[in-house]
C-alpha cells in the first residue's frame, strides 16, 4: 500500500513542515508523543501477556494489572490526541469547507486550527485544576497504593501538546502557499480504492 500524495511516509521518520524555532518545537512534540505512545502501547501488551501468563500457569493473575493497564490506556489516550492532530487524522465534518475555493478554505482552517487551540488549552486548565481536586482528597489506587491523581497527569500533557500543534497548524497555513491539515498533511482526499 502506498501513501496518498498528502500525507508524510511515516515509516521514514517524521519531518517538520514549519521553519526555524517552530519546526524544532514540531519534532521535538512529535517524539515525545512517539516515546510516550510506543512506551504505552508495548507496557500495555508485556502487562496483558504476563497476566495471562500468570493465570495460565499460576491459576490467579496478578492482581494489579488492571490498574496498570488502566494507567497506560490514559497515557496512550491522550498522547494519542496530539499524533492525530499532528497526522491531520482527526474528524473532518467538511460539507461547507470543501465547497470554498482555496482562499476560502485557507481562512476557515486558520479559524478552526485557532478555535480548537484554544479548547485544548481550556481543557488542560480544567484537567489541571481536576487533578489538583483529586490530589487534595488523598485517594489512592486499591491494588498499587499510588495516589490516583498521578495516573490522570497524562490529560493535561496530552491537551497542552495537541493545543500546541493546532496553533503550530495555524500558523503553517498563514505561511504557507497550500492549505495543510497540520504542520505536514496538505489538504485533500487521497484515492484509496485500488484496482483489482
Amino acid at each position: 500500500m502506498t501513501n496518498s500524495a498528502t500525507e508524510p511516509d511515516e515509516a521514514a521518520g517524521y519531518k517538520s513542515g514549519l521553519p526555524g524555532p517552530l519546526g524544532v518545537v514540531d519534532l521535538i512534540m512529535a517524539k515525545i508523543e512517539a516515546v510516550m505512545l510506543a512506551i504505552g502501547v508495548l507496557l500495555m501488551a508485556l502487562n496483558t501477556c504476563i497476566n495471562v501468563i500468570a493465570r495460565f500457569v499460576f491459576g490467579e493473575g496478578l492482581f494489579f494489572s488492571g490498574e496498570i493497564n488502566r494507567i497506560l490506556i490514559i497515557l496512550i489516550t491522550f498522547a494519542g490526541l496530539g499524533y492525530a492532530a499532528r497526522h491531520g487524522r482527526h474528524i473532518r465534518m467538511s460539507a461547507i469547507y470543501d465547497t470554498l475555493p482555496t482562499k476560502g478554505r485557507k481562512i476557515l482552517m486558520i479559524i478552526i486550527a485557532l478555535f480548537t487551540s484554544v479548547v485544548m488549552f481550556i481543557l488542560c486548565y480544567y484537567s489541571v485544576d481536576y487533578i489538583m481536586n483529586l490530589y487534595d482528597r488523598g485517594r489512592v489506587l486499591p491494588a498499587l497504593r499510588l495516589p490516583i491523581w498521578i495516573i490522570y497527569v497524562w490529560a493535561p500533557v496530552g491537551f497542552a501538546i495537541t493545543g500546541v500543534q493546532y496553533v503550530l497548524t495555524a500558523i503553517k497555513n498563514m505561511v504557507a502557499k497550500d492549505v495543510y491539515l497540520s504542520t505536514s498533511v496538505l489538504d485533500g482526499y487521497a484515492d484509496t480504492e485500488t484496482e483489482v
